[in-house]
């Protein structure tokens, strides 16, 4: 990244990280921490967390998560492009409100 944005060759660094194995490139670290922090998700618990949390914790809770949805959004553009990231995110937001 540093090369291309000083406008040198990047060809060497491009061939070396497409010679990398997937579980040690950038979209896998993403991608793993996603599966990780949603492994054992279940809405059930969100509800008794959210109405036991301090006003203060809440505030906290919803600050850390706040750039979130746009992050994946701009991670799945840049991935499989705005057209099936909007797809994806559109039937993720349907799915999610059908819920519960």
């Amino acid at each position: 990244m540093k090369a291309g944005l000083q406008d040198k060759d990047t060809t060497q660094h491009v061939e070396e990280i497409a010679q990398l194995p997937l579980e040690k490139r950038y979209i896998w670290r993403i991608a793993s921490a996603l599966k990780w922090g949603f492994a054992d998700f279940d809405s059930v618990y969100v509800p008794i967390d959210r109405e036991t949390l301090s006003d203060g914790d809440l505030r906290k809770v919803i600050e850390l998560l706040r750039f979130r949805p746009m992050q994946l959004c701009m991670f799945l553009k840049a991935l499989i492009g705005p057209e099936e990231m909007e797809r994806m995110m559109a039937e993720a937001v349907a799915l999610a409100k059908q819920e519960g």
